[in-house]
């Protein structure tokens, strides 16, 4: 059986072919699912998606037609999904529960630092011989306060280094993780988080209860010198509120390696095209912003588990087996 996996990047694909060899034949795409391109799938009875594919109502429809019987989403989000329509069709979707947390948590931590210490500013101005100091000037983070919401595996793993560098822990979930207790964490609303945090980072997935958590409101609750962490979903802050604030000169930094109109940016190269995204526009402006695209999870170790695991969802179908990463189970 050929499976079509759509969203393939180029470090991605070698270990996608490898991970299926002696199961299936694998063909990767560089193109996402979409109205336009769901027609390629037609005759695959299982496809592989990423999280930046569209798995709305017509493309699902159009997968069903052309005899598609399983979605394999090699992410663990799946805000992409409308998983009430693919079970109305009689479509298996599973996700990967779970990967390396630490690929995320570092990469959070790569953000924050990058902003707190002008990293990207100092950067270019070497490119150019220009040494100067001007601007560049950080704060220690020993001491201070770092407010995590979000206290899953990859909050967890956040707070790990955090207690590493000498900060306050605050945390704030629906549930309290013993793990964060023992290291000192104090759960708190969220609002109260917020405004004692001089660091805030994201750790929640996107649904419904958490869409835009970070607003407008919350957004004045923060710290005028604060710097905002986003690894999880683009969809937790209202982006346009956050320019709003930018633009009054607040945060010491903001790091967002999500967006939440990403789709039909991210992954891709729009260099030579005009992105007509002023909301987006605006934002990369700042000089206390950086933006990445969606790569947080993007290590050798991570990515290596997410292919793994999607594999053992695809054989797990065919030997009609449910695990735990089945969102919608076979019929």
């Amino acid at each position: 059986m050929e499976i079509l996996a759509f969203g393939v990047q180029t470090d991605e694909k070698p270990l996608i072919e490898r991970a299926f060899a002696g199961h299936h034949e694998v063909r990767g795409l560089d193109v996402f699912l979409n109205a336009d391109t769901v027609p390629i799938a037609a005759g695959h009875e299982i496809i592989s998606t990423s999280v930046n594919c569209d798995l709305g109502a017509e493309v699902l429809s159009g997968l069903a037609a052309g005899g598609t019987r399983m979605v394999a989403q090699r992410s663990t989000g799946f805000n992409n999904i409308d998983l009430e329509v693919a079970e109305r069709l009689g479509l298996t979707v599973a996700r990967v529960s779970s990967y390396s947390p630490y690929s995320v948590a570092e990469f959070a931590w790569t953000l924050a630092m990058a902003v707190n210490r002008r990293i990207v500013r100092a950067s270019t101005r070497t490119r150019d011989f220009d040494f100067r100091l001007d601007g560049l000037m950080g704060r220690d983070l020993h001491g201070r306060t770092a407010g995590v919401l979000g206290t899953g595996r990859i909050g967890e793993a956040f707070a790990r280094i955090a207690h590493g560098f000498g900060m306050r822990l605050l945390g704030w979930d629906v549930t309290e993780n013993p793990a964060c207790l023992d290291l000192g964490m104090t759960y708190l609303p969220k609002e109260q988080l917020l405004a004692e945090s001089d660091l805030v980072t994201l750790h929640v997935p996107l649904l419904p209860a958490t869409q835009h958590l970070i607003d407008a409101d919350a957004l004045k609750t923060m710290r005028d010198d604060a710097i905002l962490v986003n690894s999880s979903r683009g969809g937790l802050i209202d982006t346009a509120a956050l320019v709003t604030e930018l633009r009054a000169g607040r945060f010491t930094g903001v790091g967002l390696d999500v967006y939440e109109a990403e789709a039909g940016l991210f992954f891709l190269d729009k260099s030579l095209e005009a992105v007509d995204d002023d909301t987006l526009a605006r934002l990369v402006t700042f000089p206390n912003v950086l933006v990445t695209s969606h790569q947080a999870y993007y290590t050798a170790d991570a990515v290596g588990q997410i292919v793994g695991t999607t594999v053992d969802n695809v054989l797990d179908y065919s030997a009609g087996r449910r695990s735990e990463n089945v969102l919608v189970p076979r019929g």
